[in-house]
C-alpha cells in the first residue's frame, strides 16, 4: 500500500465510524477541536492528519486510536 491509498482508506474509516456515531462533520471537528474544513479534506484524502490529530479524533469517536487503522 502506497501513503496515497493509506490516507484515503484512513479518510474513509475516519468517516465511516463518525457516521456511525451519528456525528456529522461539523460535530465531530467541534469534539476534536479542529476546523470543519480541515476534517472534511481529512475525510477525501487532501490533507494528511498527524498523530496529534488523530488521538483527537480517536478520543472525539471513543474508539481506541488503532481503530482508525482497520482497514
Amino acid at each position: 500500500m502506497n501513503e496515497a491509498e493509506f490516507y484515503t482508506k484512513l479518510g474513509k474509516r475516519i468517516k465511516m465510524l463518525r457516521e456511525n456515531a451519528h456525528l456529522t462533520q461539523e460535530k465531530l471537528a467541534e469534539k476534536c477541536g479542529i476546523s470543519l474544513d480541515y476534517l472534511g479534506k481529512i475525510e477525501v484524502n487532501i490533507n494528511k492528519p498527524g498523530l496529534k490529530t488523530l488521538l483527537k479524533v480517536s478520543e472525539a469517536l471513543d474508539v481506541p486510536v488503532k481503530s482508525l487503522f482497520d482497514f
